[in-house]
């Protein structure tokens, strides 16, 4: 399986969990010239932006390690942005999620703003 497609499996993985937790998904793979967001979600009153890592296995180290400074200031400029384009005034948050095993069965949640 190629990475792209890896990639898109773990995405839909998280928003078919984040369904099954009350949210609603708005986009995934929001996109525009500037900046991207994997998977962006409604739950209540706010809108979540979720950034997608996955690992086949545990011994290739976290998924969070790799959302460093730099990949949180290009989330933050996204979610910004998507705030801004939407008129969204309300809560949000920008929140990481790590999927591991190979049919992406595990999936972790944390707040990363």
């Amino acid at each position: 399986m190629k990475t792209t497609s890896i990639g898109r499996s773990a995405e839909a993985a998280v928003a078919d969990y984040l369904k099954q937790n009350g949210f609603t998904i708005l986009d995934k793979n929001w996109r525009t010239r500037w900046c991207e967001i994997d998977v962006i979600a409604k739950k209540d009153n706010a809108v979540y932006f979720i950034e997608v890592k996955y690992r086949a296995s545990e011994s290739q180290g976290s998924g969070f390690e790799y959302i460093g400074p730099n990949k949180l200031r290009q989330l933050t400029f996204a979610s910004n942005f998507w705030t801004t384009q939407n008129n969204w005034n309300d809560d949000y948050r920008i929140i990481g999620a790590e999927v591991t095993g190979l049919n992406f069965e595990n999936i972790e949640l944390i707040e990363i703003n």
